[in-house]
């Protein structure tokens, strides 16, 4: 979730996928993260494309992006959960 926007944890999960295959690419050539937008990928998820219309459409799946990281558990992943740790 992102403000009113909900989406499935697997389509959160494709989004960073998507999202961490462009930072193989040459970093000379690459746009900085803050300011990619997945929108023009064939593969980004349907349920996303509403939020590529709105002008902060890179930051929030920056943030979805941040709230998929191997690292955390899924449950933990949402912020309003407190246990894991």
């Amino acid at each position: 979730q992102d403000g009113d926007w909900k989406f499935s944890l697997e389509s959160v999960k494709k989004l960073k996928e998507l999202m961490d295959g462009k930072r193989h690419i040459n970093p000379r050539m690459m746009v900085p993260m803050a300011s990619y937008s997945p929108c023009q990928e064939k593969h980004l998820p349907e349920e996303f494309r509403p939020v590529c219309k709105r002008e902060d459409a890179p930051m929030i799946f920056r943030r979805l992006s941040l709230a998929a990281e191997d690292d955390l558990c899924e449950i933990c992943a949402n912020a309003a959960c407190a246990g894991c740790f």
